[in-house]
């Protein structure tokens, strides 16, 4: 149960963001050839979370449950950022 529960989070959330970066980039006439990084970006992002928030809450109460250590997440969310910036770059240096 635990595994559909991590799947429908990840594409119900990462499809919603994943739009809503499509958009994004397209606002800002960013190349999309690139745009697999945020895509990367998210699923980083959504890891995070749920290492360090959802997987608490679901049916699972095995070994393993344990967050993220602060320096893992700042290290995560640091490379996600940079992801989601990269695209942008890329169109800088390249176009």
């Amino acid at each position: 149960m635990e595994l559909l529960r991590i799947m429908i989070i990840f594409l119900v959330f990462g499809g919603l963001l994943g739009v809503i970066l499509v958009k994004v980039y397209s606002a800002l006439n960013i190349n999309t050839t690139y745009g697999w990084l945020g895509g990367i970006s998210i699923l980083v992002l959504l890891f995070i979370l749920y290492r360090n928030k959802l997987q608490f809450s679901g049916w699972y109460n095995g070994k393993g449950r344990e967050k993220l250590s602060k320096r893992a997440s700042y290290l995560l969310f640091m490379i996600s950022i940079f992801l989601l910036i990269l695209p942008l770059l890329l169109n800088i240096v390249l176009y």
